[in-house]
């Protein structure tokens, strides 16, 4: 009988909304899903297919939690994003049935090192320590779509300070749940706790020390952090 020679990493859950925990296994993001920030971020929204990055699970940060600035940038940017929680996996899911796979929804940050990830772009090297760094993914509570449904429209906002800094619609999403779900289980096979950031609308912009961060989706919830 095998032992572990070292303990074992401690499961990443995420609270959800009514009581109990979502064990969480991987983080999906996807780049570039709304045509307003396409264009901000230099990209043409007309012709890009879905790309997608990830995040390790203890990126996560829950409870409204304070985010320490990370280091080694001076540029810190914010991004508000729907988050999907799968619930069922599976590999070349097809539209018609991806919202089965969905266990529920949340409000997430994608915090970017941009710094960082310009230098990567331009030498043509991964994006992994602009975006997967410590505590780089702050999240609301997990509402499951037995409970709201399925948000294809409303509002997706984020104010620093108090002041409205993103604001937009999920149906201005370039790919919708259903497609992003789609085009990844042809990617990988999905599995239940893998959670995806389906992209953050424009209007990002660099958060500094002592900013209060507030997000909101319409009909899921919201996500609060204060940079510390």
């Amino acid at each position: 009988m095998s032992s572990y020679v070292i303990d074992p990493p401690k499961v990443v859950t995420v609270p959800v909304a009514g009581g109990g925990e979502f064990p969480v296994r991987r983080i999906f993001c996807v780049g570039r899903n709304y045509a307003e920030h396409t264009r901000e971020m230099g990209g043409d929204p007309d012709r890009e297919e879905p790309f997608f990055f990830t995040k390790p699970a203890d990126a996560l940060l829950t409870g409204g939690a304070d985010m320490p600035y990370p280091p080694k940038t001076a540029d810190l940017h914010h991004e508000m994003e729907l988050v999907v929680a799968i619930g069922r996996g599976g590999t070349d899911i097809t539209e018609a049935a991806a919202l089965d796979h969905v266990y529920g929804y949340a409000a997430g940050l994608d915090m970017t090192r941009r710094d960082l990830q310009a230098v990567a772009k331009k030498a043509g090297r991964p994006w992994d320590m602009a975006k997967g760094f410590d505590l780089s993914a702050p999240i609301g509570e997990i509402v499951p779509a037995a409970r709201i449904g399925h948000p294809a429209a409303g509002a997706i906002t984020l104010s620093v300070n108090g002041k409205l800094r993103q604001s937009s619609d999920l149906d201005r999403q370039i790919w919708n749940v259903p497609e992003t779900i789609a085009y990844l289980s042809g990617l990988v096979t999905l599995a239940p706790g893998d959670l995806i950031f389906t992209g953050t609308p424009e209007g990002v912009a660099a958060a500094v020390r002592g900013d209060l961060l507030e997000g909101a989706i319409a009909g899921v919830g919201s996500v609060r952090t204060r940079i510390v």
